[in-house]
């Protein structure tokens, strides 16, 4: 439904206003409609639209979007070829698919229809303007299409959307990502394998994610003078695919939140990119985005029945699970900062390295895991002495 279509949704009260239609706000507007909650999925864009975004799905990911979504993948990966700064190679092979590979105009709009096939609404073309609420009343926002009013709105409008803004979301760290979509290689049959670099510069790697007529090229390192990232950008994309034509150049900035950032005000919750929420390590986001979408329209819906505990217990739950995650993947990024050459060690010398990076992958353990084993927790703060925030996930 396009932007002037929403003239006829302005004048009722809606259970559930969603903003942004990426994996966090179409998989919310599905949960809550499948709840039985009146659902409007908004987002400014045109749908399908282009989405700067490496497109590897993990296990996690794979497991949290209905099966009709998986039919926009692409690639199954079997295979991982790892280096250290262009050097050293080695491969990680499984016997079972270690990503996913999918473009994300294809499977954003996939996400989308399953909203609308649960029972949302979905207007495109449609900017938020404000937002507030007034004591225990309906959230109340202004937008290019008129204004709305909602029992609980989720914003899940992306990295410094205006959702997050109004929650008060602070990021911890800014990282800028930069790609480029070139032809696949002609002629490639099967499978072919991803791979990764650990980069020049602290925290910093490269990627070349196949799809099935291109190949996404992309590096991503701390947000700093962009003439850098794009100098990193061009020797990688030089080394690897020199003569593959260039169909499409963009960026994008990751964050994750800062510990004490709320999730919520009032009965306005954040999902997703707009919570700040994806793993510090790898900076993958789709898993967190898709697990907090499922978390916040449950709520919301929840919420708008009548149960008022529901939002808290919203902020509660991305704590005791998504936010171990991030906790536990400050910490490796710390120890990759300063020591990445250990972990292409691990990788490349250790069985148990290589195994956790499997299974890891398809989905069979997750950071969480990790924080269950005090030796490893205490290794890993040792290694990379982050600073005392993430120092007291274990003692």
């Amino acid at each position: 439904m396009a932007a002037a279509d929403l003239a006829a949704h302005v004048t009722r009260v809606w259970d559930v206003v969603v903003v942004g239609a990426g994996p966090a706000g179409s998989t919310a507007a599905r949960v809550a409609a499948a709840a039985g909650a009146s659902v409007l999925l908004l987002d400014r864009a045109e749908f399908p639209r282009y989405k700067t975004c490496g497109g590897g799905l993990i296990g996690v990911s794979r497991a949290h979007v209905p099966s009709a979504v998986l039919e926009t993948v692409e690639q199954h990966i079997f295979e991982v070829e790892f280096t250290h700064d262009g050097r050293d190679p080695v491969r990680l092979h499984s016997a079972d698919p270690l990503l996913a590979m999918v473009r994300r105009e294809r499977f954003d709009a996939a996400l989308v229809a399953e909203a609308e096939r649960a029972g949302a609404t979905f207007v495109s073309g449609v900017t938020v303007r404000t937002v507030a609420q007034e004591d225990d009343g309906p959230v109340r926002l202004e937008t290019t299409g008129g204004a709305l009013e909602a029992r609980a709105v989720i914003g899940a409008d992306g990295v410094g959307g205006r959702i997050g803004r109004y929650v008060g979301v602070e990021p911890e760290r800014v990282d800028l990502g930069l790609e480029e979509e070139v032809a696949a290689p002609g002629g490639a049959a099967g499978p072919r394998p991803v791979r990764l670099d650990w980069g020049p510069g602290p925290g910093s790697y490269a990627w070349v994610f196949p799809k099935a007529e291109v190949d996404t090229v992309g590096v991503i390192e701390r947000k700093g003078p962009a003439d850098g990232t794009r100098a990193y950008l061009r020797s990688w994309v030089a080394a690897q695919t020199p003569d593959a034509a260039v169909e499409r150049s963009s960026g994008h900035l990751t964050q994750w939140r800062r510990h004490i950032s709320p999730l919520r005000r009032g009965a306005v919750l954040v999902a997703g990119d707009a919570a700040g929420l994806l793993e510090p390590w790898m900076r993958e986001g789709i898993s967190f985005a898709l697990r907090s979408g499922e978390l916040a329209g449950r709520a919301a819906a929840g919420f708008a029945m009548g149960d008022d505990a529901v939002l808290d217990a919203y902020a509660h739950d991305v704590e005791a699970t998504l936010g171990v995650e991030m906790r536990v993947g400050e910490l490796l990024l710390a120890v990759f900062e300063k020591r990445p050459g250990l972990l292409h060690l691990l990788i490349k010398r250790t069985r148990q390295g290589r195994r956790f990076f499997a299974r890891f992958c398809t989905g069979e353990v997750s950071l969480a895991d990790l924080a269950e084993r005090r030796w490893v927790m205490r290794a890993l703060r040792a290694l990379g002495q982050p600073s005392e925030r993430v120092k007291g996930l274990h003692r």
